[in-house]
């Protein structure tokens, strides 16, 4: 893919950003995501790209726009085919809230190259390079903290872990605890974190837990592109869920899925901050401009911008 589409992908992350950022802190969950996909998608009309969403905001008959399946984008055949994997809103009750971390999120792979699976939860493990070959699902919480630790060269004191704070996780909590680790629990937006395994200041050492299947596959995009480890396996409802992902091409449903069975090849990963987190800081009005700050990344070079944008507020719907 084109380097130059980068900065096209920004400005659909951008738009999505500023659109649901005008109803942070106003406790309307459905009212910001509703913006967040509107902008979006009427940003991808101006991307230079044949696009399929192959992750998105649902099925056809639950979701108006960015449904998995939708074309987006160009119908010129001069431009490439890619899938694209959309979260417009990651954290949508961060951003509801006031709460930090709210993210505008896209990946971006040629054709083929991007899992194609249902709207269910995935079991997830994420680390920085340093756990390639040293952590996987197949071991325990236990196992998995302590085998990095000694890679990093440090006390399983000095461990720290991400989990979503979910009923299910109380379990994996209490083990994490009681091997002496550090857990960092998080309301929503496992995604930030992920990334921020492969960033050595970040203080992140794990995330580990159950969360979205769509919001695994973008964690992993980020990690292919910044060579850190994934592994996902599907964690489905309901047998329904299940045979869906096997009718989407999934041959063994129940499959442990490497980094590489949910990315491969080129991949565009690009991240706009909503709400000001850890990672990224959110939009911001100064006087009269809007402040916004992107992560963008490419894996076929290793690139990883940091774009600072500031445009007119008024050129953009309060």
């Amino acid at each position: 893919m084109d380097r130059r589409l980068v900065l096209e992908f920004v400005r659909v992350t951008e738009a999505a950003a500023i659109a649901c950022s005008h109803l942070t802190g106003r406790g309307d969950n459905d009212g910001a995501d509703a913006r967040a996909v509107e902008a979006m998608r009427q940003a991808f009309d101006r991307v230079p790209v044949r696009g399929t969403v192959v992750i998105g905001e649902g099925e056809r008959d639950e979701a108006p726009m960015l449904y998995i399946g939708e074309r987006v984008g160009s119908e010129n055949t001069d431009y490439p085919e890619v899938d694209i994997a959309v979260d417009p809103l990651e954290g949508t009750n961060l951003c509801a809230h006031g709460g930090p971390g709210a993210l505008a999120v896209l990946a971006v792979a040629a054709r083929g190259q991007l899992l194609n699976a249902p709207d269910t939860y995935m079991d997830k493990i994420a680390t920085g390079p340093e756990g390639i070959g040293v952590v996987s699902l197949r071991k325990t919480p236990t196992e998995n903290v302590r085998a990095l630790a000694e890679v990093k060269g440090r006390r399983v004191s000095e461990t720290t872990v991400v989990v979503l704070e979910r009923d299910r996780h109380v379990g994996l909590v209490e083990e994490l605890r009681g091997i002496g680790a550090r857990v960092v629990l998080i309301s929503d937006g496992d995604v930030a974190p992920a990334i921020a395994t492969c960033l050595p200041d970040s203080g992140i050492d794990m995330v580990l837990g159950t969360g979205g299947a769509p919001e695994g596959v973008l964690a992993a995009a980020a990690l292919h592109c910044m060579g850190g480890c994934f592994e996902g396996r599907l964690n489905y409802r309901n047998s329904g869920e299940r045979e869906r992902a096997i009718a989407m091409g999934l041959k063994d449903a129940d499959k442990l899925l490497a980094l590489s069975d949910l990315v491969r090849g080129e991949v565009i990963f690009v991240a706009t901050g909503v709400t000001s987190g850890s990672l990224l800081r959110g939009v911001r009005r100064v006087g009269d401009r809007l402040h916004l700050q992107t992560l963008a990344m490419r894996s076929s070079t290793g690139t990883v911008r940091w774009v600072d944008t500031t445009v007119r507020a008024d050129r953009f719907q309060m």
